[in-house]
């Protein structure tokens, strides 16, 4: 039988700013993330996990708002190197909750075989995930002006093509890994709109083609 390791107080420090950052990530994605949870101190962090916590203790499942059958999990992986067994396990955990998407917050590097399982997964459409090591230790939205970003549905993006008679690839474009992108969750081939407050029409509302 494994002892239970314990995280150090530096450890359990990084973990609640990560895990707040989480939160007001997935409330913006349009995820049900009470005020309890967005308001959550250090203080009632620990007394919710426990001084002894492990990161496997913080795994948690988020529903959206408008469809309830669209669902996300979180893992805090344990490994320092993340493997393909890590992956595996997250694979069968997400199969077996009928959950097509996750977040993976790693501690370092993933090695080659779990980063093409992930590559893989995401480019056949069925299972999707996103890895985050440090950059969750800060919220973007809190150091920079960031406008609100919605995805467009496929039918809403076409629309929009045709509206203005443009190929998605005439849009003005946007990394799928650029920070903003990595916030909101963006795929590649998903067409974005921002909306920008102007001073002068209220609202200005651009598009922006995933890469």
């Amino acid at each position: 039988m494994c002892e239970k390791m314990s995280l150090s107080e530096e450890e359990i420090r990084m973990l609640f700013r990560v895990t707040k950052t989480l939160n007001h990530m997935l409330k913006d994605r349009g995820y049900i993330v009470t005020d309890a949870e967005l308001e959550m101190t250090q203080e009632q962090f620990i007394d919710k996990y426990g001084e002894n916590m492990e990161r496997k203790d913080l795994v948690t499942i988020k529903t959206k708002k408008k469809d309830e059958s669209d669902k996300i999990f979180v893992f805090f992986l344990q490994e320092t190197k993340v493997k393909m067994g890590d992956i595996k396990a997250c694979f069968e955990r997400m199969v077996s909750h009928n959950v097509l998407r996750a977040i993976l917050v790693v501690r370092k590097e993933m090695n080659r075989f779990a980063s093409s399982a992930i590559t893989d997964a995401n480019s056949k459409g069925i299972l999707y995930l996103e890895s985050f090591k440090t950059e969750l230790l800060m919220n973007v939205k809190e150091h920079a002006f960031v406008p609100e970003h919605i995805a467009l549905t496929t039918a809403e993006k076409e629309a929009l093509l045709e509206k203005y008679t443009v190929q998605e690839n005439q849009l003005p474009r946007i990394q799928y890994t650029d920070p903003i992108a990595k916030y909101y969750g963006l795929k590649r081939g998903e067409v974005v709109k921002i909306i920008r407050n102007s001073e002068t029409s209220g609202r200005y509302v651009t598009y922006r083609f995933v890469i």
